[in-house]
């Protein structure tokens, strides 16, 4: 038994949100580690990260137009627009690395990259569970601890990278372009762990 109805517009379209920001998430390390066709990349995950507004606000419309929601709307709401933050946090950093062109970028930045990586796979892992398996709530569970766990690598790594970054570079410009990329980009593993919290405290709610 499901822990709560399958509500098919609801949860398809938080697999596709997922499935979208993977593939943001996927341009955004092509475009940090200086791949052919930046400039068409970075054009190809403003396109993904508008596809992935049009998916949110169809999830808010389906907040007014649905009487009886799966779960709290608020959740919904919340669950929605911070998964899209997430893909907004990525095509910022990817332009603006397109825009700043960072001599020496730290090796960090694509530590951060990856780790940003395998949070948003657990998400879309997360997902999938809580569309089509929620009655295994302890699968969804340890899912978000290991989203957590991510989040409090890439604070390790930020902290590594700003204290690196301060010795190192003596170009005022180049620390502030590079202090700003890594930051976004550890403020998108922030994100995960809101929409890891998210999804934990419906399954508690319902559980």
């Amino acid at each position: 038994m499901k822990i709560f109805p399958r509500e098919v517009k609801f949860f398809d379209k938080f697999e596709a949100l997922a499935s979208k920001i993977a593939e943001g998430i996927v341009l955004l390390h092509e475009i940090l580690s200086q791949d052919v066709h930046i400039e068409e990349k970075c054009t190809r995950i403003k396109e993904v990260e508008h596809e992935s507004d049009q998916i949110t606000n169809s999830i808010y419309r389906d907040l007014h137009s649905t009487f009886i929601t799966p779960f709290d709307r608020e959740d919904i709401f919340n669950l929605a627009t911070n998964m899209d933050d997430i893909m907004d946090m990525a095509e910022s950093a990817a332009t603006n690395f397109y825009l700043y062109r960072p001599q020496r970028p730290l090796s960090e930045l694509m530590e951060l990259t990856q780790t940003l990586s395998q949070a948003v796979s657990l998400i879309e892992n997360a997902i999938k569970w809580f569309s089509h398996h929620t009655e295994n709530a302890a699968t969804i569970l340890n899912l978000c601890i290991e989203i957590n766990a991510l989040e409090n690598k890439a604070d390790d790594i930020l902290h590594r990278a700003l204290e690196k970054l301060f010795e190192q570079e003596k170009d005022v410009v180049e620390l502030i372009k590079e202090k700003e990329l890594l930051e976004e980009i550890e403020r998108a593993t922030d994100i995960c762990e809101d929409v890891s919290n998210i999804i934990e405290g419906i399954i508690l709610k319902h559980g």
